[in-house]
């Protein structure tokens, strides 16, 4: 599956500091007509707050499409990383 390999690749190429749990893989991104990503927007509708899409923005079905993937629990959510404790050398 394509999400467990965007985890597995983020931490091992960024680290830990930068690995995340959730993955949400969308057909397309809310964009401007300039092709900017609405990030602050896609960050509202994730963290569940009120959002206004923008008069420049290319589609407004995909936040739609955005809000309808969140709800789903088709999204993969890792399961939370234990940390291996290891023996003592003696």
């Amino acid at each position: 599956m394509l999400a467990p390999a965007l985890i597995a690749l983020v931490r091992e190429h960024i680290g830990p500091v930068a690995a995340f749990r959730d993955v949400t893989v969308l057909d397309r991104l809310p964009k401007t007509r300039s092709g900017k990503i609405l990030r602050k927007t896609m960050r509202q509708i994730v963290d569940g707050e009120p959002y206004k899409a923008p008069a420049t923005i290319e589609d407004p079905a995909v936040l739609d499409a955005l809000e309808a993937a969140i709800a789903t629990p088709a999204h993969f959510a890792a399961p939370p990383t234990v940390p291996v404790k290891t023996a003592a050398l003696r």
